[in-house]
């Protein structure tokens, strides 16, 4: 599939979000008005942040799609990290409000009403979260989107509060313990909190255009020196991440005597290699003459 057929897909991934996240956001809404139960509060307000969030990776997810233009040659793609940061910022707001409903239920204690009625709305809500998160996960993974990969956990997280708030309360409703609605609910809201930190920290990782895992590092190198037969060696390799492509940049060493054609030859057969193994690279290689050798660099003889 094209670049440009994959990031038209991942918005249509970001719309089903936006629309699976209205239903959602209504049951939960509803279990929430019929109980007044300040635990399934914290689950509708995170669905709240699960909705805004949708709207705003399918905003993104369009700009990132745009091709490349003189004022950004290397494209758009960085704008899945900054929606990513968004919404990890808006779990951190929804854990904020959590918090507040909880201390509100915590000091002024109250009975819930329509229990069962509210946890049939609630496992309804789940059931369409726990689903439509392992649809955007594996699609982030497969089209390497980081934005549709954060809404994907995003979900899934989601998923674990309410199934945890959903055993809660009905035993809050059975023992007769109010005591644990609040106290769930602020349970729930540290989970929240843990999980949009946790997503603005590798979001931001994303920006600084960190390198990929060492495993991945040590595969571009063995493919380099597998498919890089006729130069001397290859040093100096870097690489970044920018949205779905990595950028991956390199020294490759050939004898002096070679020609621009033959050292040419080698660097196609370097890049088919990688990006028939890797895709979504975006490869630059600088031919140096035989003393420019380091001791330092992978050999490929």
């Amino acid at each position: 599939m094209s670049d440009d057929g994959e990031r038209f897909q991942s918005t249509d991934y970001a719309i089903g979000s936006l629309v699976a996240g209205c239903i959602v956001l209504a049951l939960k809404g509803l279990a929430w008005w019929i109980t007044d139960s300040a635990a399934l509060y914290s689950d509708a307000a995170e669905s709240i942040v699960n909705v805004a969030a949708s709207g705003i990776a399918w905003v993104a997810l369009a700009f990132a799609a745009r091709p490349a233009d003189a004022n950004h040659p290397y494209g758009h793609d960085k704008a899945e990290f900054f929606a990513a940061v968004i919404e990890g910022v808006l779990i951190v707001l929804a854990a904020l409000m959590i918090f507040s409903e909880a201390w509100d239920a915590y000091m002024r204690p109250h009975a819930l009403g329509l229990p069962l009625q509210g946890v049939a709305l609630n496992a309804a809500a789940t059931c369409i979260n726990g689903m439509w998160s392992w649809v955007l996960i594996r699609a982030g993974k497969r089209l390497r989107s980081p934005a549709l990969k954060a809404d994907g956990r995003h979900v899934a997280a989601d998923v674990v509060t309410s199934v945890g708030i959903a055993v809660g309360f009905l035993l809050a409703v059975g023992t007769g313990y109010l005591i644990l609605d609040p106290v769930l609910a602020a349970a729930t809201g540290c989970y929240v909190l843990w999980s949009g930190m946790g997503m603005i920290s590798s979001s931001v990782s994303g920006l600084m255009d960190t390198a990929p895992e060492p495993a991945v590092m040590q595969r571009i190198r063995e493919l380099v020196a597998e498919s890089a037969t006729g130069a001397i060696e290859a040093h100096d390799l870097r690489t970044r991440h920018a949205g779905r492509l990595t950028f991956l940049e390199f020294h490759l060493v050939v004898p002096g005597q070679m020609t621009v054609a033959a050292a040419h030859e080698i660097c196609d057969r370097i890049e088919n290699a990688l990006k028939a193994e890797m895709g979504h690279l975006i490869i630059t290689i600088h031919i140096e003459p035989e003393e420019k050798a380091k001791q330092c660099g992978v050999p490929v003889l």
